[in-house]
């Protein structure tokens, strides 16, 4: 693969003080300040849950450009493959958490969510030797379809048409859909490769 770095999805000699990395760096930041905005008075404050939402979604943005610099000016590293992922998860960890303790969201949601957020990341680290596993398109997917679907119940819905409510139990409930299907999926591939892989490797 060293003869073809357009297809190796780790780029051996970028720095890890890249651009890129610096912005995963900023989105692990960004996690505290959004939960304190969160828990503003009684965590139901509207000024408060609407500057909660404009931190999370700047810390998604930063998911976004990230991931998009890194593919397109060759600053691609294993660091970066590893913690990207890993500030993905305390993000919208601490999103579910933090929704879930101010009764905004069940515990149900949260829990199915992380688990199979937790799950996929010890994965990837028990098969770091083996090399690392990329966030699929249906990760990928999941990951914004997860982020749309919390971000609406951080706003102060409760000040808004019932409609809005309902929006976003239906993007929420595609995000449960994309978490499930998408982690039975990583599980399964790392199985296959696994067996695929000459004993001894």
């Amino acid at each position: 693969m060293s003869g073809q770095p357009h297809t190796d999805p780790v780029v051996p000699r970028a720095r890890v003080a890249n651009l890129a990395n610096v912005l995963t760096g900023v989105r692990f930041a960004l996690v505290p300040v959004f939960l304190v905005l969160l828990f503003v008075g009684d965590g139901h404050e509207t000024f408060w849950r609407i500057a909660a939402f404009i931190v999370f979604a700047v810390a998604v943005i930063t998911d976004r450009l990230d991931g998009a610099l890194a593919r397109s000016y060759g600053m691609v590293t294993e660091f970066g493959t590893l913690a990207d992922p890993i500030a993905d998860k305390a993000l919208i960890g601490a999103a579910l958490i933090g929704l879930s303790v101010l009764g905004d969201l069940p515990w149900w949601v949260t829990v199915v969510i992380l688990v199979r957020e937790i799950g996929i990341t010890v994965l990837r680290f028990v098969v770091l030797r083996h090399g690392v596993i990329p966030a699929s398109r249906g990760g990928k997917l999941k990951t914004l379809v997860q982020a749309v679907a919390i971000g609406l119940f951080v706003l102060p819905l409760e000040n808004w048409p019932g409609a809005w409510l309902a929006v976003a139990w239906v993007i929420m409930g595609a995000a449960i859909v994309l978490t499930v299907i998408t982690g039975v999926d990583y599980v399964v591939s790392a199985v296959r490769d696994s067996r695929g892989r000459p004993t001894g490797q």
